[in-house]
């Protein structure tokens, strides 16, 4: 069976891998085994793994267009349950993922001197 959309969107902003800034919608559709959530950008079609809700599934297609090098992201929910909700839902802002830390003693002393004072 097609999955159905779950009546729910998001509008995610933020940079890409190239950092140039986009905004598209993100639609959650609800498949046999719980929610996916599902983005079309230029030639990029990312579809992310079930999930058992749709805020997982949003939350699992952050995660992996992070991995790609996408920065700076936002999501702002459009829809629910169907209904368009205009703008009037906060923005949520997604901290970008911090490079892997390195282990060790050149990364103690790369962390001490990255502590600039603010």
């Amino acid at each position: 069976p097609m999955p159905e959309s779950a009546g729910e969107k998001h509008q995610l902003a933020g940079f890409d891998a190239r950092e140039r800034g986009f905004n598209r919608p993100v639609e959650v559709v609800r498949t046999a085994a719980g929610y996916q959530a599902r983005l079309r950008y230029e030639s990029t079609h990312v579809v992310t793994p079930d999930a058992p809700s749709a805020a997982e599934a949003l939350q699992h297609m952050i995660r992996l267009l992070q991995e790609q090098g996408y920065t700076q992201l936002r999501s702002q929910q459009s829809y629910r349950d169907g209904v368009y909700l205009g703008s009037q839902e906060l923005w949520v802002e997604y901290p970008d993922r911090e490079p892997e830390p390195e282990v060790g003693l050149l990364g103690l002393i790369k962390k001490w001197l990255g502590r600039s004072p603010g």
